[in-house]
């Protein structure tokens, strides 16, 4: 079904642009029941993508998740353009053309001459503005921006944009559209990135920072992210599946979009990996070697240490609460002391271990921080910060003592905020700071990075499940160690974290 009100299931959806994006987005459309069809302006290429299409299909019925009967009926919807003047009946023209702001404002213009003005104009932009693509536009109020997720077909996320001009019902029967064909669309403001692009900057750029600090290896910050922080792929490694170049120019457009805003600066270290043409799998290396024969590197693993005998535990662990009842069944006694002062593991050599604030080991005598986890149960992996002011014997037991409760351990540099949890932290900055701006409600928030990047939760989720405290603790803290402004809480998040618990509720 749709719910392009103007018409039913029998109205023309058009798509300009045949790569990848616009196939997946006509296959779409097409098994929603529209007749679709194809242009490109390289002549042929409509016509090789609609055969591209129908082999798709019949892999689908290959394997089960689509009928003869409905593939041919498809097949038979599906046609190629060979000029634009062939969408003059369409209900819908979406396009997913090149990333240029002229290109798609000529083709809108172009398209304008041809199709009722009843018929709505979408565009796949993910960096450009919305409003700047319909400002040459005669009648700007049906441009909406149809932002779709690769592969179109299977990922279920649709950003639904209003640029500035954008009608209500413009938006509205998008939205709906995007609904009936099985899609989760989410609402969002036409600002830099929209809603994925934008929140999930830190993902990539705190895995990068660590990097460039000297903390980890790739491979390991990527084991710790998976393995502790609860998130499908690490930083690097999704980074070469997406394609450095790719990546690294929505994290530059989205910065100079924002003024050149030092939170959204993007990675030297990943500058040069595109400027020496290393994109990732496309390319065959990028973080990662990606030809036969070469190994991927190995996550840093501690080699096994003895157990402490027992631990004491000084104050309220916080989020890492659940480590106590870990420690105690895997038969290490534990003793537990109420204090004011802290909260962390006295370890029997005298050495503490404390959950990552924001702070440094050198600070303070003999400190070993040890990084957030998603769920510390099903956790794999655990990372352990360190400094030359910590002794040995504290590294050891440390590192026994959570070898002890099932987990690999992995040994980084002195970094503040670690690395789960300052990219934790600055998720939830973002997060709250886009409610703040009207970007996204919290729900579509929290919606859109599950399904758009397939984050473990939500950032308005997490900073729910830690604490409304505990981002903007940690991220001031960083503030102070780095003071560029990077880690500066927003505005949003410290209201947020004051805010009383009868308005703001418990998180």
């Amino acid at each position: 079904m749709t719910a392009l009100e103007l018409g039913s299931p029998e109205r023309l959806v058009g798509v300009v642009g045949t790569g990848t994006m616009g196939q997946g987005i006509a296959q779409v459309a097409l098994t929603a029941g529209h007749p679709v069809r194809l242009y490109d302006a390289v002549p042929g290429r409509a016509r090789e993508a609609a055969d591209a299409i129908a082999a798709r299909l019949d892999r689908l019925v290959d394997k089960g998740r689509l009928d003869a009967a409905e593939r041919d009926a498809a097949r038979a919807r599906l046609s190629a353009a060979g000029a634009l003047d062939e969408f003059a009946g369409a209900a819908l023209v979406v396009e997913a053309v090149l990333e240029r702001l002229d290109v798609k404002q000529q083709l809108f213009t172009d398209l304008e001459e041809i199709v009722a003005d009843d018929c709505l104009l979408a565009t796949n932009t993910s960096s450009l503005s919305v409003t700047a693509v319909g400002g040459a536009l005669r009648l700007p109020g049906r441009l909406v921006g149809l932002h779709f997720f690769n592969p179109a077909p299977l990922m279920p996320l649709v950003e639904v944009v209003s640029g500035a001009a954008t009608d209500v019902t413009a938006a509205t029967r998008a939205y709906e559209t995007a609904r009936a064909w099985g899609k989760t669309p989410v609402v969002c403001a036409d600002t830099p990135g929209f809603i994925v692009n934008r929140i999930a900057r830190p993902f990539y750029a705190e895995a990068f920072a660590v990097y460039e600090e000297q903390g980890a290896q790739p491979a390991t910050i990527d084991a710790v992210l998976r393995e502790c922080g609860g998130f499908k792929m690490g930083a690097f490694e999704l980074t070469d599946l997406i394609g450095q170049d790719v990546n690294e120019a929505v994290t530059r457009s989205v910065w100079e979009a924002f003024f050149q805003d030092v939170k959204f600066r993007p990675a030297l270290a990943q500058r040069r990996l595109v400027e020496a043409g290393m994109h990732g799998r496309k390319t065959g290396r990028g973080w990662y070697a990606y030809t036969d024969g070469e190994d991927r590197p190995e996550p840093h693993t501690a080699q096994p240490a003895q157990a402490p005998a027992y631990v004491v535990a000084e104050g309220d662990l916080g989020p890492a609460g659940e480590l106590l009842a870990l420690i105690r069944e895997a038969g290490i006694p534990v003793r537990e002391e109420d204090e004011d002062h802290g909260t962390r593991l006295v370890l029997p050599g005298g050495g503490q271990l404390a959950l990552a604030d924001g702070q440094t080991s050198v600070e303070y005598r003999d400190v070993i921080y040890f990084d957030l986890a998603f769920d510390y149960r099903a956790a794999t992996r655990i990372a352990l910060a360190t400094s030359q002011e910590a002794s040995p014997q504290t590294l050891r037991e440390a590192t026994g003592l959570f070898q002890a409760i099932g987990k690999d351990v992995s040994v980084i540099g002195d970094v503040p905020g670690m690395i789960v949890a300052r990219t934790v932290a600055r998720l939830i900055d973002l997060a709250h700071d886009a409610v703040a701006k009207g970007v996204a409600t919290p729900e579509d928030i929290d919606t859109a990075m599950r399904l758009g990047v397939n984050y473990p939760l939500g950032p308005i989720e997490w900073s729910r499940k830690l604490g409304k405290n505990w981002a903007y603790s940690l991220l001031d803290d960083l503030h102070l160690r780095d003071p560029s402004g990077r880690y500066a809480p927003s505005l949003a998040l410290y209201r947020h974290s004051y805010a009383s618990d009868k308005r703001e509720g418990s998180a």
